[in-house]
C-alpha cells in the first residue's frame, strides 16, 4: 500500500515531465510551416526553435528560489498552469512576436519543471527505488516525445493550420497534470529543512515508509541542524564544490551529444539523408519510439546495476554511433543513417538520458537542493538553447560530417569523465549521498 503511493504520487509528478517532453519535440513538425508561413531567415527560424529553450534557461535558473521558498507542490501547480497557457496561445497565435511570446512561457514551465519534479520525486522516494522513480520523470520526458512525434505524423495532413493543431492538443493533458496535482502532499524533506513542521513531515513519512520512518525523520533533522550551524552556506562556498562540479559536467555532456538537435530537428536530418518528407515523419516518430523503450529498460536496472555502469555503457555506444553517422556524412552513403540514429537514441537513452535527472536530484545535501538541482537543469537548458539555435546554421555551413564528428569527441571526453569522476549513488539516503560527496 505504501509503495502504491509513492509510486502514484511519483507518476502524478512526472506528468510534468511528460509535457516537458511534448513541448519539446512538438516544435520538429510545426518548425517548417513556421518558417513558411512567416518567411523567417535562418537566424529567425532558429531564434524560432530555441525561444522556448530560452525561457527554460531562465526558468531552470530561477526554478529553485520559489522551490525552496513556496514548497514543490505549489511550483509544480503554477509550472501545469504555465503549459495550459502555452498551448493555447501558441496555437492560436496571429503573429509571430506573440507565438514567441507563448513558447517561451511553455520553455519557462519546462525549465522549473526540470527543477521541481525530479526533485520532488527524490525527496519522497525510498533509497532502495530513488533510481527507478525519479526515472519515471524522465520516462515521462520521452513518453511526452513520442507522443508528440506520432501527433504531429497524424495532424500532418489537417491542411495549413495542422501546426495550430499539434500545438494545441498539449492543451488536454496540462489539464489533467493540474487536477492530479491537488491530490499529492509536499516533500516532507521541505517541510522540515525549510519550515520546521515536523509533524507535518513524519505523517507523509508514515505513508511512505512507516517501518522507517522515524530513522529517515531524525536523519533529516540531523541534515537540519547542519544547515543552521552553517547558515551562510551558499551554493558556490567550498564545501559543495564537489556536487557543483559534477552537476554541471554532467549537464554539458548531456546536451553535447547533440541529443536536442536530433529531437528538434529529425524530420529535417531524415530529409538531409535522402527521405521523404512522410518518410521523414514517419522517423522520427521511430526515434521517439526508441528513446521510449530503452528509457524504460534503463529505469528498471539503474538501482540494480548503479548509475555509472549505465553511464559507461552508454557512452562508448554514443561515441560509435555518432562517429558512423559523421562516416555517412562524409562519404555520401546514407543509407545506414537511420539505423545509427536508432541505436544512438537507445544508448542515449540507457545512459544519459535515464541517469541526469536521477544523478543530479541525489548530489546535493538537503539544505542546497533545489538550488543544485536548478544549477544542473540551467547548465543543462542553457547548453541545449546554444545546440538548437547553432545547429541548422552549422549544419549548413559545415555540413553533417563535421557537426557529428564534434558530438563524437565530446562523448570521449564523457567516457573518461565517468570513468575518473563520477561517484556511485544507488542504494543510499539522500542525506548519506550529500555527506559522501562532500567530504570527497
Amino acid at each position: 500500500m505504501k509503495k502504491s503511493k509513492v509510486l502514484i504520487w511519483s507518476i502524478t509528478v512526472a506528468l510534468g515531465g511528460f509535457l516537458f517532453g511534448f513541448d519539446t519535440a512538438v516544435i520538429s513538425g510545426a518548425e517548417k510551416a513556421i518558417q513558411a508561413l512567416w518567411d523567417l531567415s535562418p537566424v529567425a527560424h532558429g531564434f524560432t526553435v530555441s525561444i522556448a529553450l530560452i525561457g527554460t534557461v531562465i526558468g531552470a535558473m530561477l526554478g529553485g528560489i520559489p522551490t525552496d521558498r513556496f514548497g514543490r507542490k505549489k511550483v509544480l501547480i503554477w509550472i501545469a498552469i504555465l503549459y495550459l497557457i502555452s498551448a493555447l496561445g501558441s496555437a492560436l497565435a496571429m503573429d509571430w512576436y506573440s507565438f514567441i511570446a507563448f513558447r517561451f512561457l511553455g520553455g519557462l514551465g519546462v525549465g522549473a519543471s526540470s527543477v521541481a519534479a525530479p526533485l520532488y520525486i527524490s525527496e519522497i522516494s525510498p533509497a532502495r527505488s530513488r533510481g527507478k522513480m525519479v526515472g519515471l520523470f524522465q520516462f515521462n520526458v520521452v513518453f511526452g516525445i513520442l507522443i508528440a512525434y506520432f501527433s504531429n505524423y497524424f495532424m500532418q495532413g489537417l491542411g495549413d493550420n495542422a501546426w495550430r493543431w499539434m500545438l494545441g492538443i498539449e492543451a488536454l493533458p496540462s489539464i489533467v497534470f493540474l487536477v492530479a496535482l491537488l491530490y499529492v502532499p509536499e516533500s516532507p524533506r521541505w517541510l522540515v529543512v525549510k519550515k520546521g513542521m515536523i509533524d507535518q513531515a513524519r505523517h507523509i513519512l508514515q505513508r511512505i515508509d512507516e517501518a522507517n520512518s522515524e530513522q529517515i525523520l531524525q536523519d533529516i533533522l540531523r541534515s537540519s541542524e547542519a544547515t543552521k550551524a552553517h547558515p551562510k552556506a551558499r551554493l558556490f562556498s567550498e564545501q559543495y564544490k564537489t556536487p557543483v562540479s559534477l552537476a554541471i559536467l554532467f549537464a554539458v555532456f548531456n546536451q553535447v551529444s547533440g541529443i536536442n538537435a536530433i529531437i528538434y530537428y529529425s524530420p529535417r536530418i531524415f530529409e538531409m539523408t535522402g527521405l521523404g518528407t512522410k518518410a521523414a515523419f514517419l522517423s522520427s516518430a521511430g526515434v521517439g519510439f526508441v528513446n521510449f523503450t530503452f528509457t524504460l529498460i534503463a529505469i528498471n536496472f539503474i538501482d540494480r546495476f548503479g548509475r555509472r555502469t549505465l553511464m559507461a555503457i552508454g557512452s562508448v555506444g554514443l561515441i560509435i554511433t555518432l562517429a558512423l553517422v559523421a562516416r555517412a556524412f562524409y562519404i555520401g552513403d546514407f543509407s545506414g543513417v537511420p539505423l545509427f540514429l536508432f541505436l544512438y537514441i537507445a544508448f542515449f537513452a540507457f545512459s544519459q538520458g535515464a541517469v541526469i535527472w536521477v544523478f543530479i536530484s541525489e548530489i546535493f545535501p538537503n539544505e542546497v537542493r533545489a538550488h543544485g538541482q536548478a544549477l544542473g537543469s540551467f547548465t543543462h537548458w542553457i547548453m541545449a538553447a546554444l545546440i538548437a539555435f547553432s545547429f541548422p546554421i552549422i549544419a549548413e555551413y559545415f555540413g553533417g560530417g563535421p557537426t557529428f564528428t564534434f558530438f563524437a569527441l565530446m562523448m570521449v571526453l564523457q567516457l573518461i569523465f565517468v570513468w575518473r569522476m563520477m561517484p556511485e549513488t544507488k542504494g543510499m539516503s539522500l542525506e548519506g549521498v550529500g555527506k559522501n560527496i562532500i567530504q570527497h
